[in-house]
Order: C-alpha cells, then structure tokens, then sequence
C-alpha cells in the first residue's frame, strides 16, 4: 500500500472577510491630510490679508513646518499602524490647523489692541511636541491590552498628577490647574483625562458583572446594591475634592462623567447614570453657593449682561463681562460671520486664545462655521466610537469608548460654557485653544486611537490547511 499526495485543500478564512488592502486606506488618509492642510494654509493667508493687506513675514516658514508635520505622523501610521482608520489623523490635523489659523488671527488683533507678543510661533512649537510624544506611543504602544496591566500603578499616578495643582501657592485666573517646574508650566488635569480612562477601561473590564448585578427596583429603575457604591462614591467624593480645592469645574465635570458615562457601556444599566447624574447635581449645587470662584462662575452665567449695570446694583460675585462679551460675538456673526479678519475679537480678552477662542469662529465665520467645528469634532468622536464597536477584546471597546468620551465632554463643557449653556469651566477647547498641555495631551489621545483601530481593523490571520486527510488517502494496490 502506497500514498500518494492528493490535491491541496482550498485555503479557508474564517470569521469577517479581508479589508480592502493597506495601501488604500493609508493612500486615502495622505488625500485627506493633503487637503486639510490645503485648507488651513489658504486660512493663515487670508487672515493676513484681510486685516494687514499683505502677507506676514515667515509665512512660508511657518507654513512648511505645519505640513511637514502631519506628514511624518502619516509615515509613522503607515509603517506602525497600517490599517488604522483613515479618517481619525486628517480630523485631527484640520482641527490643529485650524487653531493656528485663529491664533493667528488673534495674535494680529491683540498686536494692534495691546501690545501683546505672538503666541502662534509658540502654538507650531507644541504641534512639533506633540508630533514627537505621537511618535512615542505609535512606535512603542505594540499592543493596546498592555495598558491593562498595572491599573492602580496608573490609578496612583493619575491621583497624584490631578491632586497636585491643590499643593501649589497662588492661583491662575481663580482657578488651580497648573504645575510650575521653574519657568515651565503644564497643566496636568489634560493628561489625567487619558489615565482615568485606561483605569476605567481596566477596573470596569473586571467588575463588569458585579456593577451589573440589579439592586432594588424603584421607580422603573435598578438602584445598585450598596456595596457597589463604593466607586461610584469615591469618584463623586473625589471629584467635589478636585472642585474646592483646585475650583476646577471642568475637570471635575469630566472626571466624574466619564466614570458614570464608562460605567454604563460596561453595564448598559440606565441607573447608574441617573444616580450619577443626581449625585453630581447635589454635590455640584452645594460646592457652587459657599465656593467663592465657582460661585462667580453661576452668576456670570445666569446674570451675563448685568454686568454692565452700576457697580452696587450687580449681582454678588460678578465680576467679568467676558460671558457678555461672548454673547455679543456670537450673535454679530449671523449665519456666515463677518469673515475672517473683519471681527473684534479682542474684546474678549485674555482668554480669548484659550476657551473663547471658539467666539472668533463664531464672530467671524458665523453659524456655519461653528457647525462645521462641532461636526469635525463629532465626526473625530464617531470614528472612535466605530473603533469601540469593530475591536473584539473588552478593554479595547470600553478605552476608545472611553477616549472618544472624553473627548465629547471636553468640548461640551468649552463650547456649552461659552454660549451660555452652562457656567464657563475655563478648559481649554481641543486642538484648537493655545496650550501646550492640551495639545500634547489630545495628540496622545489620537495615537492611542489609532493604535485600537489599527488592531480593529486588522485582517484575521489565515489558518494553516489542514492536508492530512489528503496525506492519508489510500491507493488500490
């Protein structure tokens, strides 16, 4: 009896079917990242010609140096990432871009109205940091799952890094969230969105089935069981902690949103947010009515225009017209805006850079720009949500559920704080506020995207075929 190799069984691959191949999407992303920086290019010269009448000197410069930048970020992805989503790093760039371009812009009003000295050459500087911490978390971050590994290592510097601006002497603008290391300043609550979300995506990957448990029904609604409050209550504690003594709403708004937000993707229990929301609103109110500067902060926001009544018939505590001042921008915008270059800006004043920065687009390019605005930024958001949905293991669907999140939360409480939907937090608005921290920070965020959508989107590997039934055929002798 003798064998004989039969015919080679047909290759087999199971599960969801091949993507369409790397060169396509990462050819689309170059397209894309083309034209976004096409379009903030023609933004910086238009800025410059409608309020000077001539182009700045260094333009070319600065132009170079911002599309180099972009570029490098997309060779990093193709090599380290190929088959991340297409879409997350031309989002980004154009919301960078366009930051620059509204510095720009204000840098020019400033210079005319107060003296003031540039601060886009410095804004190009952090984009080249960012790129280079980009870079980092691209190249080194091999797998997403091994930022599951040391939770209460990253718990505790996440802890320390949000509690360390409290210890600090002396405030910025009523508000503590800075570190000072000699002439150097960060502000470490933009970092400490990221950590809080790998924690979160790990605790909540094993506790999943202990929070989800139902508790007692009240209402229509499952009450957690008491001794898996514990988190939810040291989450709240710490997060009223942050909002004395640091007087940070923003940060405390998103701290404890994205636990109660992450907490009810890993448990789909509605209650959670209910109960979070309500314990949030309480601490909230109490902390508001005896806080001196979050207390400014509520009447500013009820009481905008009163600022411009007498001094002894203002509302305790108001103190800035800024909310007034927002509101004026806004609604002299119209539809289309006034175009850029043609606003004032400047009324503002010094945080016209940083949280009001989204007045000048309001002002300038009117309602239709802000709309544009806020879709990049929800479109940013969807593509990490898409990321959440399609990756296959928990801790990668609750971390670009969780990174997406924090994302949406910054800029609701920068966006609805500045048109008078909520009290002004005084966070910086992503991408495209001045900030170095913010900046670095949000670009991180990116890389870490990116990196879960590359493992999202990869190909399953092919199984080896199995030839051993063909091996084995018999032969009649």
């Amino acid at each position: 009896m003798t064998g004989r190799r039969g015919p080679a069984a047909p290759e087999v691959r199971p599960g969801r079917p091949r993507r369409p191949g790397r060169l396509s999407d990462r050819n689309l992303e170059l397209v894309l990242l083309l034209g976004a920086v096409l379009i903030c290019v023609y933004g910086y010269a238009e800025t410059a010609l409608a309020v000077t009448g001539k182009l700045t000197p260094g333009m070319g410069t600065t132009c170079a140096v911002a599309a180099v930048l972009p570029m490098v970020c997309h060779g990093l992805v193709r090599r380290f990432a190929p088959y991340a989503d297409p879409l997350i790093l031309p989002l980004a760039t154009l919301l960078s871009g366009l930051g620059l371009v509204l510095i720009h812009r204000l840098d020019l009003a400033y210079r005319s109205a107060y003296h003031s000295a540039p601060s886009a050459p410095g804004q190009l500087m952090w984009c080249g940091i960012a790129v280079v911490v980009f870079a980092a978390v691209v190249v080194l971050l091999r797998d997403h799952r091994r930022l599951q590994r040391y939770p209460y290592v990253t718990i505790t510097v996440g802890l320390v890094l949000l509690m360390a601006p409290a210890f600090y002497p002396g405030d910025v603008y009523g508000a503590k969230r800075w570190i000072f290391i000699g002439p150097l300043s960060f502000q470490p609550g933009e970092f400490v969105k990221i950590v809080i979300v790998v924690f979160f995506a790990g605790y909540l990957t094993l506790r999943r089935d202990a929070l989800a448990l139902a508790g007692r029904r009240l209402m229509g609604m499952y009450l957690p069981r008491g001794r898996q409050l514990g988190p939810v209550a040291a989450v709240w504690i710490l997060s009223l902690l942050v909002l004395v003594f640091e007087r940070d709403l923003g940060t405390s708004l998103i701290f404890f949103g994205l636990f109660v937000i992450m907490l009810y993707i890993a448990t789909e229990r509605t209650s959670w947010v209910a109960f979070g929301v309500v314990m949030f609103a309480v601490g909230a109110f109490v902390v508001g009515s005896f806080e001196p500067h979050v207390h400014g902060r509520v009447v500013a926001w009820l009481h905008p225009m009163d600022i411009f009544l007498p001094p002894d018939k203002r509302p305790a505590g108001l103190v800035s017209d800024q909310a007034a001042q927002a509101l004026f921008s806004f609604g002299s915008g119209g539809v289309l805006g006034t175009g850029l270059g043609q606003g004032h800006p400047e009324l503002i004043g010094f945080a016209g850079r940083s949280d009001f920065i989204l007045t000048t687009v309001g002002e300038e390019l009117g309602l239709t720009g802000v709309t544009v605005v806020i879709l990049l930024y929800t479109l940013l958001a969807e593509r990490g949500l898409r990321t959440a949905l399609a990756v296959t293991d928990p801790f990668g669907k609750l971390l670009a559920a969780g990174l997406s999140t924090a994302l949406v939360l910054q800029v609701f409480v920068v966006a609805g704080g500045v048109t008078g939907l909520i009290p002004l937090t005084g966070k910086a608005l992503p991408f495209l506020a001045q900030g170095g921290s913010s900046m670095v920070a949000n670009w991180m965020l990116i890389a870490v995207l990116i990196k879960v959508s590359d493992t999202a989107r990869r190909p399953l590997p092919v199984p080896a075929a199995d030839i051993s039934a063909a091996e084995t055929q018999l032969v009649r002798p």
